[in-house]
């Protein structure tokens, strides 16, 4: 994935069910994402039309996967498990030896796909969040 995909990747992203967006996807925000982690994010492309798009990036300790969707048109044809290996394969190439993924907790469709390529549920964590710039 590179800024040039950014306007097809976005209007993806808007159509594709279980995938929230907000102010860290904006162009400059994917901007900046995609600088610090080169070469980890990508997409798929059939007849030179993007069709499916997963962000990835790392921390130093830890891998994270954002945004993975692919068209409705072309599910169910390895798309989506082809994206998370290349993701995958980035990062261990990079020696992060996990991966995170955040999933919307109503989002039954993505359950069932994480779930049926090896990926597990941590009930001993919870995530917790605040904006940064909010006071005490």
């Amino acid at each position: 994935m590179t800024l040039a995909d950014y306007e097809a990747v976005i209007r993806l992203w808007e159509t594709t069910e279980g995938v929230g967006l907000g102010e860290s996807d904006t162009r400059p925000a994917i901007e900046s994402y995609l600088a610090r982690n080169p070469g980890l994010s990508f997409v798929a492309c059939v007849e030179g039309k993007i069709v499916g798009a997963a962000l990835c990036g790392h921390d130093g300790r830890r891998g994270y996967l954002h945004h993975l969707a692919v068209a409705g048109s072309h599910r169910g044809r390895g798309l989506g498990k082809r994206l998370v290996a290349a993701c995958l394969a980035g990062l261990c190439r990079l020696g992060i030896p996990k991966c995170n993924l955040f999933l919307f907790a109503a989002n039954a469709a993505g359950e069932t796909f994480w779930r049926h390529n090896g990926w597990l549920d941590r009930h001993d964590l919870r995530v917790m969040q605040k904006a940064v710039g909010q006071p005490e």
